[in-house]
C-alpha cells in the first residue's frame, strides 16, 4: 500500500474491534498517525471471543506501518470526548485531518431485541444505539470541526448505514442512521466554506465479530423455521479492512471537498478507487444486480458472476423502501 497519508493525523472513534479497527488498519497502512478511542485499553480476558482493545488494535496498525495512539475515552461522557481533543491539538500542534465517526454502543441491544416490534422493547432502547451512535457524533465532530477549521482543511466521515434508507434491525436504528446521514449533510453546509469535507459512509454488510455470531444465531434460526437469510449466509460480505482503505482513499483525495454533503457506499469507492478488500476480492454494492438478484432469487448465487454489476437509481430504490426485506 502506497503511503499517502504519511503526516496525517487522524482520529477513529471506538475502534478497539470491528470496522473501527479495520479503519485504524486501512489508515495506518497509508502510513498515517491514528489516535483510536474506545472504553478497554487492555484485554480483560474475560473469554469472550469478540471482545477486543486497544493495545490489539494498536498491535495491528503497528504491524502494517501506522503510528497509533490509544487513548481510552467513554463517549458518552462529554468531558472525556473534550479531553481527547484538547490531547490531539496539544501533542499535533493544532493538526487534526480526519475524524471518523464510528463509536456505536447498540450492537448487543439490536441482538437481544431482533425481531420484536418496538412497542415490545424498553423506551430505552433509543439510548443504547443513539446517545453513543449519533449523539457522540454530533459531540466529536464540533471539537473536530474546531481544530479543522482554524487550518481550513479537514475531513469528517460518518460511519452510517443501509438502514437510514430503508427498515433494517428496528425503528430506533434506522431512525438513528437517518439523523447521522442528515447530521453529516448539515455539517456539510457550514463546512464547507472553511475547505472542510463531511461524509456519510455506508459500508455493505460487514462480517464483524458482532455481526458474524449474530449471522450465526439467525442461521441456526432459519434452519429451525425453515427460512432463507441472505445476511446470514456471508453471501458478498465486506471486511472492516474495505471501509478503512475507502476512508484513507478519500481522505488522500485532493478532490475530497466535491464530496462533501453526500452519502457515500464503500463498495462503490472502492471500486472508482481500484481498493481490494482483504482477501484481493472486491464485493459490490447492496443496490448493485449482482447483489439484489441472488437477494430475490438465492439459486443464483453460484452464478453472481455472470450478473452485471450495474447500480439500480436511487429514485427505484426509494420507491421500494417502505416494502424493503429486513437483511
Amino acid at each position: 500500500m502506497m503511503k499517502h497519508l504519511e503526516g496525517k493525523v487522524t482520529l477513529v472513534t471506538g475502534a478497539t474491534r470491528g470496522i473501527g479497527k479495520g479503519i485504524a488498519i486501512g489508515l495506518g497502512e497509508a502510513g498515517a498517525t491514528v489516535y483510536v478511542t474506545g472504553r478497554s485499553l487492555e484485554n480483560s480476558n474475560s473469554g469472550d471471543d469478540i471482545s477486543g482493545s486497544l493495545r490489539e488494535t494498536q498491535a495491528a496498525v503497528e504491524k502494517v506501518g501506522g503510528v497509533c495512539i490509544p487513548v481510552q475515552v467513554d463517549h458518552s461522557e462529554d468531558e472525556q470526548v473534550r479531553l481527547l481533543f484538547e490531547r490531539i491539538q496539544d501533542e499535533q500542534d493544532g493538526h487534526l485531518d480526519l475524524l471518523v465517526n464510528n463509536a456505536y454502543s447498540g450492537v448487543q441491544a439490536l441482538r437481544d431485541v431482533y425481531g420484536q416490534p418496538f412497542w415490545d422493547c424498553e423506551p430505552s432502547l433509543w439510548d443504547a444505539g443513539n446517545n453513543v451512535g449519533l449523539r457522540s457524533h454530533y459531540v466529536s465532530s464540533v471539537y473536530a470541526a474546531r481544530i479543522m477549521t482554524k487550518r481550513r482543511q479537514g475531513l469528517i466521515c460518518t460511519i452510517s448505514s443501509w438502514g437510514g434508507m430503508s427498515y433494517i434491525f428496528n425503528v430506533a436504528y434506522g431512525t438513528g442512521k437517518a439523523a447521522c446521514d442528515r447530521l453529516a449533510a448539515d455539517m456539510a453546509v457550514e463546512l464547507k466554506s472553511h475547505n472542510v469535507a463531511s461524509i456519510s459512509i455506508w459500508p455493505g454488510i460487514v462480517g464483524t465479530e458482532h455481526i458474524s455470531r449474530f449471522a450465526s444465531d439467525m442461521d441456526a434460526k432459519n434452519a429451525t423455521e425453515k427460512k432463507h437469510s441472505l445476511f446470514g449466509d456471508g453471501y458478498n460480505w465486506e471486511t472492516p479492512l474495505l471501509t478503512g482503505r475507502v476512508i484513507a482513499t478519500l481522505a488522500a483525495d485532493p478532490n475530497v471537498i466535491l464530496r462533501t454533503g453526500r452519502v457515500v457506499i464503500v463498495a462503490e469507492l472502492a471500486r472508482q478507487y481500484g481498493l481490494v478488500d482483504q482477501d484481493g476480492e472486491r464485493p459490490v454494492s447492496l443496490r448493485s444486480l449482482r447483489f439484489i438478484m441472488p437477494s430475490a432469487l438465492p439459486m443464483l448465487k453460484k452464478y453472481s458472476w455472470l450478473i452485471p454489476d450495474l447500480k439500480v437509481p436511487w429514485s427505484l430504490l426509494l420507491l421500494k423502501t417502505l416494502g424493503s426485506p429486513k437483511l
